[in-house]
């Protein structure tokens, strides 16, 4: 009898999950009403005075903020980047059907994506340290700092805090190497590296660059077909394609923003935005994949952060906490099982 009531609950989650979103054609793209879609998640839209922006709530609790010609929105304080901007029409706010199916829906509701979900908590993880090798990655030479040794140092620290929580746990590089000085041989290997270990989980690990006055962390997935990824802002060869990893993209979603609201609040860092991208490292996976930008060596202040051995373990601890929290949301995601 349970089984049979878990096999319609089932059924009913996938009806909801496919149910179509009523969209109208806005400068060439599919929109939804925002207040369509705080409608269909049980959430009070309640916009502010002068119609730019828009919060969803549950109850007196924010969970959504939404602004006119942002690319971003928030979800429980968390910033998440959109394929395309919010816009304003016949006073109402408006976001792509695609960002609806892709991102804001799958975050909030994950049951409806039960079916597409890994069933269990990750088992094996693979770890990439970013780089390696002739590789070094982001330098800042003014403190003789490499982005390769400490994407390696924070990869041995968060192995330790993995299996001491039951995982499995193997890395890419386990010294200063990397697979092939050539990069379009390089990154690829290593999520071929994880495929033949039947990693069920691989988290990638780099250090960022910018403008000298920007710090904080950023968190990648790799980019769902026909999305724009958070870099672009036109379509190109590779938006239309279907690669592996986007059989993961609900997994994704969900890891990448577990992970992500779990580095901002560890590293207690500005946050720089959950982000997609269609990097070959993450590309041939066949199991969910993040990149995380733990910090960014281009700055000073926040390089000689990264220097110290303190951090580094604080880094590998947000890591880890990302790894228990994507594990929690997938065990309250899936559908009841039984005999």
């Amino acid at each position: 009898m349970k089984a049979f009531a878990s096999l319609l609950l089932l059924a009913a989650v996938s009806l909801s999950a496919a149910a179509p979103w009523p969209a109208v054609r806005l400068y060439g793209e599919d929109y939804v009403n925002l207040a369509v879609v705080a409608e269909r998640l049980g959430l009070k839209a309640a916009p502010d005075t002068t119609g730019q922006k828009l919060l969803l709530k549950d109850g007196p609790a924010v969970r959504f903020a939404f602004e006119d010609t942002q690319r971003d929105f928030y979800l429980d304080g968390a910033r998440i980047h959109m394929s395309r901007p919010v816009v304003a029409d016949k006073g109402s706010l408006w976001v792509t059907r695609i960002d609806v199916e892709k991102t804001i829906a799958p975050l909030f509701r994950p049951k409806d994506r039960a079916a597409r979900l890994p069933r269990a908590r990750p088992r094996t993880i693979m770890l990439d340290p970013g780089h390696g090798g002739t590789d070094p990655g982001t330098e800042n030479r003014k403190l003789g700092l490499s982005e390769k040794v400490f994407a390696l140092d924070v990869a041995l620290r968060l192995k330790k805090l993995l299996e001491a929580d039951g995982h499995r746990v193997l890395l890419t590089r386990e010294k200063d190497e990397r697979f092939s000085n050539n990069p379009r041989v390089d990154l690829p290997m290593r999520a071929a590296v994880a495929n033949k270990a039947g990693a069920d989980l691989f988290i990638s690990i780099h250090f960022n660059h910018a403008p000298e006055s920007i710090t904080g962390v950023e968190t990648y997935v790799f980019t769902p077909q026909f999305m724009l990824s958070t870099s672009d802002s036109k379509p190109d060869e590779n938006t239309p394609q279907a690669f592996p990893a986007n059989r993961q993209d609900d997994a994704n979603v969900l890891l990448g923003y577990q992970m992500h609201r779990a580095m901002v609040a560890g590293l207690r860092t500005p946050d720089r935005g959950f982000k997609r991208a269609r990097w070959a490292v993450l590309r041939d996976l066949a199991c969910p994949g993040v990149l995380v930008e733990a910090a960014y060596l281009s700055n000073d202040e926040e390089a000689k952060r990264v220097d110290t051995a303190g951090f580094r373990q604080q880094i590998a601890g947000a890591i880890a906490q990302g790894v228990r929290n994507y594990a929690e949301a997938l065990r309250g995601a899936s559908v009841p099982t039984g005999s």
